[in-house]
């Protein structure tokens, strides 16, 4: 079955007892035995499982290519789907992160993994050959994503996989940018795919969680065992959101693309921006990456690099475009990273990769395109 169509069915079959379409929110968090140690439905306790959150865990596993015998795990958050991925390090393990990510995860691998005893090591991945020279035959885990938060910045998958596998490790990729509708890590070779659901997946800015998608059944049991343990599992009510969310997804995605490729045509032809971040229009040399494995189309994020006087007077002037610290949901956004998504860094590391006090990201919403470039354009004077 095509995306789209997987998307509306796939986990979401009719509810079996009174044939509701749509699938129930199931807020509890105990279920009846049959007999000591025998659970009626294979549902013991909502930290181990729920109805709800089975039905989002097999949509994305189905979205994201994985085999029906690697249902996804859903969590309360990106930040503890990615806490849950970083817990199979063990001490002395070395962590190869891409340079140009979340500000949130470079925080969690300084913060928890490094005084832990994980060798975390750093590496541009815009330069997929400089990257791949990075992983050495000690490397455990590489923690990629493409596009990169926030220039955009894409890597070779299928190269850096191969390479990865070749020295034994592991590799995983923050999807959340692109969305299971542009790009299929697993696809490609990956073994973790990991989705901030709050964005795109859940589409609406009212539902948290995160989620990670494997291949390897063994790896599933060891991330699931993880996972309940330490409990940052999904609410039942977060799943059916983004549930309801991901149905539209291939739709939205379309537009958001759309959309984000007007602007930032708008937004390089403008005198007061001096730099335009966008995958395949702005970097002929990654258009190739673009095509190979995004489907063709660059997403729905755009940063830009201004003055910063210029940057502190767009961030107060928009009026379509509302100052949050998020992204991915159907209203345009525009954010700060040096003071929002990459604060917890230190100003030289920031400047280091590249994100200056002038930068500006947006994240481009589903507004008719031609109000948000009119609302640009009388923000940037």
């Amino acid at each position: 079955m095509e995306f789209a169509t997987r998307a509306i069915h796939a986990g979401q079959e009719p509810e079996q007892t009174t044939g509701a379409v749509i699938p129930p929110i199931y807020p509890t968090t105990i279920y009846a035995f049959e007999e000591p140690g025998v659970s009626r439905a294979g549902y013991e306790y909502i930290r181990y499982g729920n109805p709800t959150r089975h039905a989002l865990e097999t949509c994305l596993a189905s979205l994201e290519e994985a085999p029906a015998e690697c249902p996804a795990l859903c969590f309360s958050s990106g930040m503890a789907a990615i806490d849950a991925a970083f817990r199979l390090l063990r001490p002395n393990d070395r962590l190869l992160l891409a340079r140009d990510v979340y500000g949130g995860t470079t925080h969690l691998a300084e913060t928890i993994l490094r005084p832990n005893g994980v060798v975390v090591e750093y590496a541009d991945a815009s330069n997929t050959e400089l990257f791949i020279e990075a992983i050495t035959p000690g490397t455990c885990m590489v923690w990629l994503e493409t596009p990169a938060n926030p220039l955009l910045q894409l890597t070779d998958i299928a190269a850096v996989v191969q390479a990865a596998h070749d020295a034994g490790a592991l590799v995983a990729v923050d999807n959340t940018f692109a969305t299971p509708y542009l790009q299929n890590p697993l696809a490609l070779g990956a073994d973790i795919v990991m989705h901030s659901s709050t964005k795109y997946l859940g589409g609406h800015s009212d539902a948290l969680g995160g989620a990670l998608v494997v291949r390897d059944p063994a790896l599933r049991a060891r991330l699931w065992e993880i996972q309940k343990v330490t409990g940052a599992v999904a609410s039942p009510f977060d799943c059916w959101l983004t549930l309801r969310g991901i149905r539209t997804l291939a739709v939205r995605m379309q537009t958001h693309c759309e959309n984000a490729l007007r602007i930032a045509q708008f937004l390089m032809g403008h005198p007061r921006v001096r730099t335009v971040y966008y995958p395949g229009l702005t970097d002929p040399n990654q258009r190739p990456l673009v095509q190979k494995q995004m489907r063709g189309m660059g997403g729905g994020m755009v940063s830009m690099e201004l003055e910063v006087a210029d940057a502190e007077k767009l961030l107060k002037s928009t009026t379509l475009f509302t100052l949050a610290g998020s992204l991915g949901g159907v209203e345009s956004i525009i954010s700060y990273p040096a003071k929002m998504s990459h604060a917890a860094l230190p100003a030289e590391e920031r400047r280091a990769r590249g994100i200056s006090d002038g930068l500006v990201r947006l994240s481009v919403g589903l507004e008719n395109v031609e109000d948000l470039i009119a609302d640009l354009e009388q923000a940037l004077g």
